[in-house]
């Protein structure tokens, strides 16, 4: 049986999403949950990858399970008593065989939290990137526009060692809002290279802040350099959304890292 799974966590304890050597991250804790339940090494294979520090309010991954090992209805409540607290099951769903959470899926939704002013309330914590200096949501937004299309965003993406077979990718919109000082930006696309969205996002800043200009930023991802070197803090980056057929999205696979 193969199951589809919602789930959110907090980024913050975790080395990201993928699985890594010492078992710290998301990855690692769910295989461990099902190993707890079935008694043997269960697959489990996200949408994508998160970084260290990135959190996900509905990253999706799927298993496949023994048609013998639970009912269906049972899982949710089996993985979320096996699973820590920063780590939750949101949904479980039987999956058609031929169901990739990476694969299947047409593009994502990433969101940026911003809390502007002098403080920042403690509930927040990890939760945001405090800017302390002001902010206009006008210039956030023209900022915005010069990113939003088919673009290649060589300069906006951190090497990660890896070949990367191309860094065009298409954004559909960044949409910008402003609430008492908390600064939302919403990114989606048919995917992004790794650090892209906080690489964009700290552009977006710096230009607000008078940092840089529109012809700036405009020159560098026109001609790929000078490398953009400046990167938003993981803690304020969430994985809202995977897209998947039937849902408003470009035909691109998102195949890197955020």
């Amino acid at each position: 049986m193969r199951l589809k799974l919602i789930i959110s966590y907090d980024g913050a304890p975790f080395a990201g999403w993928q699985s890594q050597a010492g078992g710290d991250a998301v990855q690692d804790v769910i295989e461990a949950a099902f190993r707890k339940i079935v008694g043997d090494r269960v697959v489990v294979q996200g949408s994508g990858r998160t970084d260290a520090g990135v959190h996900a309010l509905a990253q999706v991954a799927h298993a496949e399970v023994p048609d013998d090992s639970l009912p269906l209805d049972a899982w949710l409540r089996a993985l979320n008593a096996n699973l820590p607290p920063g780590v939750r099951i949101m949904r479980v769903t039987r999956a058609a065989r031929d169901f990739h959470a990476r694969f299947s899926a047409t593009g994502k939704v990433y969101r940026y939290r911003i809390r502007n002013g002098q403080v920042l309330p403690p509930l927040e914590l990890g939760r945001v990137w405090h800017v302390a200096s002001p902010l206009a949501l006008g210039d956030l937004r023209s900022a915005a526009e010069i990113f939003v299309g088919e673009h290649d965003f060589a300069a906006f993406a951190a090497n990660r060692g890896g070949p990367i077979h191309s860094t065009v990718r298409r954004i559909t919109s960044i949409t910008i809002t402003e609430e008492a000082g908390l600064f939302s930006l919403r990114f989606e696309g048919g995917g992004f290279l790794y650090k892209m969205v906080r690489m964009l996002t700290a552009a977006l800043v710096r230009h607000a802040l008078g940092k840089a200009s529109l012809d700036d930023l405009r020159g560098i991802l026109r001609n790929g350099s000078p490398k953009w070197n400046h990167v938003a803090p993981a803690e304020g980056l969430y994985l809202e959304k995977v897209l998947y057929s039937g849902t408003k999205s470009p035909q691109v696979l998102p195949s890197e890292p955020v």
